[in-house]
């Protein structure tokens, strides 16, 4: 393997030790308390998780990993200012987070043909397994999206039911495309979220949907 290709294994793997820490943390968390937690760490992990992972994505050409993140990217934020975190950033790395995918989306627009070539017409991710990947992204994505939708009525960041329910349907196909892609970032990072989502359901049930 080369000195690149290592590079980029290592920014994945970084991304999936941020995603494996937050479900770590919100998982002990929410054992000790006897009820599903949405801690401040959570969201500082996901958006860690999730700014590494659209790089890895990138570099990997892989059109799948890249939508999935930017979907759930705002999503973090707000949540973060709901805990109050946000404000307490530094101002210029506030910035860096707020303008980073519109920067990525303007590059992607003026290169539209190279980025079309390299994501849409790569040899390695065939389109049918290319269409699969962006499925369960979406998928594992619109847990995010429902997240926010359920806590933006009631003014709280919380992790209902739905939450956990989408997120086991969304990792299992996730963990099917890493198996079919032979990307061992996504196989490890997926097989631990399984467990920690199944537990949460069952740490919550009763809980509202």
């Amino acid at each position: 393997m080369s000195m690149n290709a290592l590079a980029v294994l290592a920014i994945g793997a970084m991304a999936q030790v941020f995603f494996s820490a937050r479900v770590l943390v919100q998982w002990i968390l929410s054992e000790r308390a006897h009820k599903v937690l949405s801690p401040s760490l959570f969201w500082v992990l996901s958006l860690a998780g999730a700014y590494l992972l659209c790089i890895y994505g990138w570099l990997r050409h892989d059109f799948a990993i890249v939508m999935g993140q930017f979907v759930s990217y705002y999503v973090y934020l707000w949540n973060l200012k709901q805990k109050g975190v946000w404000g307490r950033l530094p101002l210029a790395l506030r910035l860096v987070l707020l303008f980073t995918p519109p920067v990525v989306l303007l590059l992607v627009v003026n290169n539209a043909s190279a980025f079309v070539h390299e994501f849409f017409f790569n040899t390695d991710v065939p389109l049918w397994l290319l269409l699969f990947g962006a499925f369960g992204q979406l998928l594992f994505t619109f847990r995010f999206v429902y997240q926010y939708a359920y806590s933006r009525r009631r003014q709280v960041s919380a992790l209902p039911a739905g939450f956990w329910i989408i997120s086991l349907a969304g990792s299992v196909s996730i963990c099917v495309y890493g198996l079919l892609r032979h990307d061992l970032v996504l196989i490890v990072g997926q097989s631990f979220g399984i467990v920690a989502y199944a537990r949460n359901l069952w740490i919550g049930r009763g809980a509202k949907i």
